[in-house]
């Protein structure tokens, strides 16, 4: 079982969450699931996700550092404003496997897998705030 975060960045609550029962790339996931971005938003994603497009979208990923050189100080600088953002990312994943269900292996029926993980996030989204 897969699952997938569509973040806020402000307030870090959960808008959307993409889930497979099979397995799957996380870029197919994603391009399967694209739709749900709204208009002039910005997708920070990792470089898992090389050669992701979303129409009406921005994409946004860190530099890698080529073979034998290193970065430059500006694309050093970019990186580490991504990962500020990266470590809210992670922090909301956290707090969803808090609840026990998400932690390990999925025992439920696979057809829910996706309705139990949207009541989590909506509860998420209410301890938070938001």
């Amino acid at each position: 079982m897969k699952f997938q975060l569509l973040i806020e960045e402000q307030q870090g609550r959960i808008l959307d969450v993409a889930t497979s029962a099979e397995q799957e790339h996380d870029l197919c996931l994603a391009r399967r699931h694209a739709h749900h971005l709204p208009a002039g938003s910005v997708c920070a994603v990792d470089l898992g996700y090389v050669g992701f497009r979303v129409e009406g979208c921005s994409v946004v990923m860190p530099f890698k550092k080529p073979l034998g050189r290193d970065l430059e100080p500006e694309q050093i600088e970019f990186n580490q404003r991504f990962a500020k953002v990266r470590v809210k990312v992670e922090h909301r994943i956290r707090s969803l496997k808090i609840f026990r269900i998400l932690k390990g292996v999925y025992r439920g029926r696979r057809q829910r897998f996706g309705l139990r993980l949207r009541l989590i996030a909506a509860l998420v989204n209410r301890m938070i705030g938001g």
